[in-house]
């Protein structure tokens, strides 16, 4: 699905292997270090190195992003976002869109071509996978009508369910 001059798809897969990727989303705790979930993973991939350099860019704000290296993995940079609470960080919509939003505002910053996002505050943030979806989704659609640099966002969902969600809903907008 082509906006403006960008394509937005879906795959099932692992966000830790998109080797074709520039840049990937770390839907991130507020100390960017190893947790679990996406976070873990990407950690675990990018090797101890990414620990080292994101102890001096944290703590970061629900809605915020950062960028920083991807060391050990195939991408060249990984770009970092805390995401909302569901029930607790409020406006809960807002701070979502905000991940999407200022992830992608880093990476035009840094001139980035292809970026890959997980489904971010779906897992143990608890953000309900059908709502988080629709404001991924919009919030992607909307950026990449005005983007400069950005010519690719996927995203990278894990299980079968989930991306033949995402798939639907994207193929449903217009």
């Amino acid at each position: 699905m082509k906006f403006g001059d960008v394509k937005i798809e879906a795959i099932k897969g692992d966000i830790t292997k998109q080797d074709d990727i520039e840049a990937i989303v770390n839907a991130a705790n507020a100390q960017l270090q190893m947790g679990g979930g996406v976070a873990g993973a990407i950690h675990a991939a990018a090797g101890k190195e990414l620990a080292e350099e994101t102890k001096s860019l944290a703590p970061v704000r629900v809605g915020e992003a950062v960028v920083s290296g991807g060391h050990n993995l195939p991408n060249k940079y990984i770009i970092h976002t805390l995401g909302p609470v569901y029930g607790f960080n409020q406006p809960e919509e807002e701070f979502l869109a905000n991940c999407y939003k200022n992830s992608l505002l880093v990476a035009e910053e840094t001139n980035i071509k292809s970026i890959a996002f997980p489904a971010i505050s779906t897992g143990a943030f608890g953000y309900p996978f059908e709502a988080a979806t629709e404001i991924a989704l919009s919030t992607v659609r909307d950026f990449a009508k005005e983007a400069k640099s950005i010519q690719l966002i996927r995203f990278v969902l894990f299980s079968e369910k989930d991306f033949q969600h995402y798939h639907d809903r994207l193929n449903s907008i217009k």
